[in-house]
């Protein structure tokens, strides 16, 4: 069975309470003002994640339990975390870097890349980055009701900048963020820099205990996604339940297959199996790129 085909089949549980989960939902209007940033010479700065504002939106907070999102989420985490620190020789190169994106627009990928960094992050002896690399359309600092940062793009265009200067803790232990920064007429570019290879290199060795998640923008709509499908050794494809057409999810696979990355396909807003409505769930299905089918 092909890796669209498992996930295609899986069913997730109920997301408890809040708005539906994955709708990627308005977000409140940006704004220019950033809250004065606390941090010394040489230290990242601190911000405060809205949690009351992420649990009314339907997120995975750290109090969640048991709640069933969070055990869709643990079942995505396990297999992200077991191919990232998986033992040589079955370890894939970059395991640790995940890329996570979806063919079009609206499918859950910003929801689905937030959920799985606060998962990893309640892990006992796990840390996570979240970098914002939708660079054309940021969205993860509105979502965690922050304001705008310099971020990633200032770093890549700003020979002399240090990392510590744009990396951000949060209030959640052991999760960090990079904003996606200004906007850039040659953000692709930028991407697929040498400046942009050692920062991946650096933030994938820092820290052994490390995973980063880049919210990438869809693969079909931008060429940054194809960039940075190059970088990540695992790619998360969401895909919409009943929205998105299988062949779209054929051609953005085809766009950013590579034998040696590990796809995984994760279905989001599951239908009840009756016709109900939505469940808000997870599917999801895991191989590597040379397992998706071709496209005849």
């Amino acid at each position: 069975m092909s890796t669209i085909e498992k996930a295609m089949q899986a069913r997730g549980k109920a997301a408890a309470g809040g708005e539906t989960p994955g709708s990627e939902a308005p977000l409140p209007p940006a704004t220019d003002a950033s809250p004065p940033a606390r941090g010394g010479a040489g230290q990242s700065r601190r911000v405060e994640i809205d949690l009351p504002l992420l649990r009314r939106r339907g997120f995975l907070t750290p109090d969640a339990g048991r709640s069933r999102l969070a055990e869709e989420l643990r079942q995505i985490k396990r297999a992200v975390l077991k191919n990232a620190f998986a033992e040589a020789p079955l370890r894939v190169p970059d395991a640790n870097l995940v890329m996570v994106t979806s063919a079009l627009a609206g499918e859950g990928k910003s929801f689905t890349a937030i959920n799985l960094a606060i998962s990893i992050a309640m892990e006992l002896d796990r840390r996570v980055l979240l970098v914002d690399a939708d660079v054309a359309k940021p969205s993860l600092h509105r979502y965690l009701g922050l304001a705008p940062q310099k971020g990633l793009i200032d770093y890549l265009t700003d020979p002399h900048a240090e990392l510590y200067q744009f990396m951000l803790k949060t209030n959640i232990p052991k999760l960090s963020l990079l904003q996606a920064g200004s906007r850039h007429q040659y953000a692709s570019e930028l991407l697929g820099s040498a400046r942009m290879r050692t920062l991946v290199d650096e933030l994938r060795d820092r820290y052994p205990d490390r995973v980063v998640i880049f919210d990438s923008p869809p693969v079909l709509l931008t060429n940054e996604s194809r960039v940075l499908a190059g970088l990540a050794g695992q790619i998360l494809m969401v895909v919409e339940a009943d929205r998105t057409l299988r062949e779209r999810v054929k051609e953005a696979l085809s766009a950013i297959e590579d034998d040696d990355k590990i796809v995984g396909l994760i279905l989001n807003k599951n239908r009840r199996p009756s016709g109900g409505g939505y469940y808000g769930g997870y599917g999801y299905g895991y191989g590597h790129a040379s397992d998706t089918p071709s496209s005849d």
